[in-house]
């Protein structure tokens, strides 16, 4: 976007990909066109699939000036390096090119907007080799429009080449699917995305650390796009020089170590500990979805390193988290794990439909606080079979009384817990429970 008072572009434009050697991890489909290209084997359709951000329509742009470059003498053929300097690279880059046609969908769904679209197809391109429709989101068009669709995108004019792109593959009918041949783009892995924008970064003359950097590629989830929008704010935000401390206040994020020692109060049972570190987060800024959040990565991170103690090596942004882990996925149990994951599950599920969301988070921290002593429900089995109070196999025998049977915080499976806790951590006894 170009501000025309200041000429300024947001980094997501001006640094958009032109050709298909600057697309990063879409290898596949670039080596698959260049070959289709090489040998004129070039289909009717193609339909683009992928995360949000992630260049599908990008692409098709790329494909509608791959195939109708002329080179920069006028003499070129279709190629899979389009020249960017003959009036159709530079006419279709400018959004402004009469053959290449553009259609969002989600706003124009109606049989009646594609059967304006297939009227146009009888007709040859002005100027350019190809006439070429890019439909994006085209999963929102309705049933109607599609079937107006179907027989034009079986037997199109040999100068006409549609490429629709679409985030929910799933909602485009089969019928249609059969007639494209699709690419599926794959998400961008955090090392590429580090590297691509470490280049920007540097070519926008600002200086950022590689703990910043780390944190805007995974914020980005796979999305070049979200990534690129994201250090277009850090730069607003730091002037300069991005800081790891500035991005965490910009994203809600809390620091690592400060969820390590979150997660090991609630792991011992130390309520009081977990809500006060919990209050300070959020006060200095945290999201409490976030906090719940890395919580959660952190359960899957330690249950990765219990079945894997490789887990993590060589990766930029878990590397540094493996010393402090080892420890927690050798203290707790396979059971405990999943229990906590699963207890965290519903604590974001709840935060994110709580009216008052710290409220929310700090009641999931109190009941993942609450179980850190109780044993797994195989354990308490356990116990209870082996001091006959269970499974005793005497058909007539009387049984226990209800506190010595549910084995609430006392006798029975209670005593062998105390001595091997769940958590396999000392528990806190900062926190009544029972009663």
């Amino acid at each position: 976007m170009t501000d025309p008072a200041t000429g300024y572009r947001v980094l997501a434009r001006k640094y958009r990909p032109q050709t298909f050697a600057e697309v990063i991890g879409q290898d596949a489909m670039v080596r698959t066109l260049s070959n289709a290209i090489a040998e004129s084997r070039i289909a009717q359709a193609f339909i683009l699939t992928g995360v949000r951000g992630i260049g599908k329509t990008t692409t098709a742009r790329i494909i509608a000036r791959a195939l109708n470059c002329i080179g920069a003498d006028g003499s070129g053929g279709p190629t899979i390096s389009p020249c960017g300097q003959c009036v159709h690279c530079r006419s279709i880059a400018e959004d402004r090119h009469v053959d290449v046609i553009e259609m969002d969908a989600a706003s124009r769904t109606s049989v009646d907007d594609i059967r304006d679209l297939t009227e146009g197809v009888r007709y040859r391109p002005v100027s350019a080799r190809y006439k070429v429709y890019i439909i994006d989101e085209v999963h929102m068009l309705s049933k109607s429009a599609f079937n107006a669709l179907l027989k034009t995108l079986e037997e199109p004019p040999p100068d006409v080449k549609f490429v629709f792109a679409t985030t929910e593959v799933h909602k485009v009918p089969v019928t249609v699917l059969s007639r494209c041949q699709r690419f599926s783009l794959r998400r961008i892995s955090i090392e590429q995305l580090i590297a691509h924008y470490r280049e920007i970064a540097a070519k926008e003359a600002v200086e950022i650390t590689p703990a910043a950097l780390a944190l805007i590629a995974r914020a980005a989830d796979g999305s070049v796009r979200d990534g690129l929008s994201l250090l277009d704010q850090a730069i607003a935000l730091s002037r300069g020089r991005i800081e790891e401390a500035a991005v965490r206040d910009m994203l809600g994020i809390a620091d690592r170590g400060l969820v390590f020692d979150l997660f090991e109060a609630v792991v011992k049972g130390d309520a009081k500990s977990a809500l006060a570190q919990m209050q300070s987060l959020y006060q200095g800024g945290a999201d409490p979805l976030m906090v719940l959040q890395d919580m959660l990565e952190l359960t899957h991170f330690v249950t990765r390193l219990k079945l894997a103690p490789e887990a993590g090596s060589g990766d930029a942004l878990e590397e540094g988290d493996r010393d402090r882990a080892h420890p927690l996925a050798e203290a707790l149990s396979m059971p405990v794990l999943t229990r906590a994951w699963q207890m965290l599950m519903k604590g974001i599920e709840e935060v994110r439909n709580a009216p008052v969301p710290g409220q929310a988070a700090e009641m999931a921290l109190i009941r993942l606080a609450y179980v850190a002593d109780l044993p797994v429900p195989a354990e308490l089995v356990r116990a209870l079979t082996d001091t006959g109070t269970a499974f005793s196999g005497a058909p007539n025998a009387p049984s226990p009384p209800l506190g010595e049977r549910v084995g609430v915080r006392g006798q029975t499976a209670v005593s062998a817990e105390t001595s091997s806790p769940a958590f396999g951590l000392t528990p806190s006894s900062t926190l009544s429970r029972g009663a």
